[in-house]
């Protein structure tokens, strides 16, 4: 099966955004794609992050997800939804959500992102707080769509590995990752986090990216990528607008648990965390 990892440098105008992921979306479909997975926040990076707050739709409801159901139902596929905002719990936080669509245009799962970024860069002139306006989640997700078992991630995920121990233990076959990294942090961590994550657990990776300038000032590192089991890259864009797109094959992936067996080697093991 092909799949697609989209980039987008997504700006404030969300109709304009809306335009650009479907012409990515098109074309990746007419050269074989039957999953496609978006960047974070692909409909929207707004001047502030209260913006996007303005924007959170409810479940079921809006113009992102009506988007997202419309492409998956028009060209036959599977969309995983980058990020959308979602309304949050208090009217001053929303939930990060990446929602998962049929080929029928049903969402058939969402994650919250769990991981919040709120750090200061080092050497660097930027800090960011993503729990001031991003309520976390909780929930491990994994959804069988297509006959493909994907494991849900969301960006600064990448760097907890113990999520995707839990993924691969709940089935996953598929790790998908959108993301927004930073330009600094996509520079020194984003090709290691990517392939050992794969390596590590077994899995391909369909990790789709923001790549290029924003309306916020900040530039973000793109090379949106899709990796084999065994580290290998099979394709990548580096910057702007486009598409990596690759074969995966879950039987060759199968085949090498089998050969090279590290997951049944394992001697100790995370338990999901209970909160609520």
């Amino acid at each position: 099966m092909k799949v697609a990892a989209i980039q987008m440098a997504s700006g404030s105008l969300i109709s304009a955004n809306l335009l650009e992921a479907e012409k990515l979306i098109t074309d990746a479909v007419r050269n074989g794609a039957r999953l496609v997975v978006l960047p974070e926040n692909f409909g929207l990076i707004g001047v502030q992050p209260e913006d996007v707050l303005e924007q959170a739709e409810p479940p079921g409801q809006g113009p992102l997800q009506q988007f997202l159901s419309q492409q998956a139902n028009q060209h036959g596929i599977t969309v995983v939804g980058g990020s959308i905002p979602l309304v949050g719990d208090d009217g001053r936080h929303y939930r990060n959500t990446l929602q998962v669509y049929d080929k029928t245009g049903q969402c058939v799962a969402s994650y919250d992102k769990i991981h919040l970024f709120d750090v200061t860069l080092p050497d660097a002139d930027e800090s960011y707080q993503e729990s001031a306006v991003i309520q976390p989640g909780h929930e491990v997700v994994v959804v069988e769509v297509g006959g493909v078992k994907l494991g849900l991630a969301i960006c600064y995920d990448l760097r907890f590995p113990e999520l995707f121990r839990l993924l691969v233990d709940q089935g996953a076959e598929v790790l998908v990752l959108p993301s927004a990294f930073t330009l600094a942090t996509g520079r020194a961590h984003w090709h290691p986090l990517i392939r050992a994550r794969a390596i590590e657990n077994m899995c391909y990776m369909i990790a789709s990216a923001q790549g290029g300038y924003h309306v916020n000032g900040r530039e973000t590192f793109g090379h949106s990528l899709i990796c084999d089991p065994w580290g290998n890259v099979l394709d990548e864009i580096d910057s702007g607008s486009g598409y990596a797109l690759a074969e995966i094959n879950l039987q060759r992936q199968s085949t090498m648990r089998e050969r090279f067996p590290v997951l049944e080697h394992r001697q100790f093991f995370v338990q999901p965390n209970p909160r609520k």
